[in-house]
């Protein structure tokens, strides 16, 4: 594959994921505007989210009717004009019903241009594509959430997913080059081949090790920019939209894998040293100061992308067949972690407030810490075994 179709191709992950996330840091927007509860405004987030916990086990089935071309484009198109309606929409239901159906042509196109990447790299290439998709990705949601909050502080909230309609369109047209007979073999697979892969204990826990750290990811992700309004920031919405700065720590951190790996020694204790800075990260936020909690999203994102790259790379070490099952599983438990979390404590926040919140997600990092721990001793025992 040519330079400049992979080029578009992460210029059309960036824009998709900027439309995601979008809505993330303006949610108190909403909330003003069309007089919602926190937790109404909070399912701009949640209603595009979720479809991407169920999209790797059963998405496969239909995307193998399509060729990754034809199935890009158009839902790339669809997900534009969709994005058009939603900036001159005046009705919350409408907006959220919108949003709903956008949250399912997300996982087509984010798994079409994916499986695209591996489809037409050169086998030694493969891997260094998929990491700079997962740069793309990290980029797109630091873009989506910072211009986002600095385009609604400048001209309100309309302008900038009205913007994200049009680039999105510009992306249909501009895929247009890609090799027309990509047609790929997704993973299908059942309910007895994934019952048969939670019985393992190693990939149980570690499973639910990153259930437990995207829960709290998203779930202060979605509700800090409501503490934030509460605090009254001084730079608006552009000041909730820069604090995501912290989340372009992903990207160092997935690049430098292997030298954390040999710097803890092993896979399970470089994941635990992850989740004790995501778990200081937190803590930091207890603090209600913009200042602080700006470099807390530093350290709060260097220890879940340190957690989340490590354990996505160890389900691949661990599964000898059906890799693409573990991974499709593995991202389940990821996004239904995120799609809960984004919206189950953010009932915590409107009853209790800020600090039993954050003391809610501590407790989430200490049972992934636990599970991790699980996770350990299943691979010694396996390694044992194998000896």
């Amino acid at each position: 594959m040519s330079s400049s179709p992979v080029r578009l191709i992460y210029f059309a992950t960036i824009v998709t994921i900027c439309s995601l996330y979008a809505a993330q840091p303006i949610q108190p927007v909403f909330k003003e505007e069309f007089g919602l509860t926190s937790l109404q405004a909070i399912l701009f987030t949640t209603l595009m989210m979720a479809p991407l916990g169920i999209a790797p086990l059963f998405y496969g089935f239909l995307l193998e009717s399509f060729s990754a071309k034809i199935l890009v484009r158009w839902a790339l198109a669809i997900l534009g004009i969709l994005e058009l309606f939603f900036a001159l929409t005046d009705t919350y239901l409408t907006l959220l019903l919108l949003r709903a159906v956008q949250g399912l042509i997300i996982p087509a196109i984010l798994t079409s241009l994916m499986s695209y990447i591996s489809f037409t790299s050169a086998r030694e290439d493969v891997q260094h594509s998929i990491a700079l998709y997962i740069g793309a990705t990290i980029m797109g949601g630091f873009l989506g959430r910072f211009l986002s909050g600095l385009s609604t502080e400048l001209f309100g909230w309309r302008v900038f997913f009205f913007i994200l309609g049009i680039l999105l369109l510009l992306a249909s047209l501009l895929l247009r080059p890609l090799e027309r007979d990509a047609r790929m073999t997704y993973a299908k697979p059942h309910f007895s081949e994934i019952a048969g892969l939670l019985r393992q204990k190693e990939f149980l826990w570690l499973y639910l090790a990153i259930f437990c750290l995207f829960f709290v990811f998203s779930a202060l992700m979605n509700i800090l920019p409501f503490e934030l309004r509460k605090m009254g920031t001084v730079l608006g919405e552009a000041g909730i939209g820069l604090l995501y700065l912290g989340y372009s720590m992903g990207i160092l951190v997935s690049i430098n894998t292997r030298p954390i790996i040999r710097f803890f020694g092993s896979e399970p204790v470089a994941i635990s040293a992850g989740i004790v800075i995501f778990f200081i990260g937190t803590v930091i936020f207890m603090v209600e100061k913009y200042s602080i909690m700006f470099v807390g999203m530093f350290v709060f994102c260097t220890g879940l992308f340190m957690a989340h790259s490590l354990l996505s790379g160890f389900v691949n070490k661990l599964a000898r067949e059906n890799k693409a099952i573990a991974n499709g599983v593995y991202i389940s438990f990821y996004y239904t972690g995120g799609t809960i979390g984004s919206f189950l404590p953010g009932a915590v926040f409107e009853r209790f407030g800020w600090q039993m919140f954050l003391a809610t997600l501590l407790c989430m990092l200490v049972l992934a810490l636990f599970f991790t721990h699980k996770l350990k001793h299943a691979v010694n025992r396996i390694v044992l075994t194998e000896a």
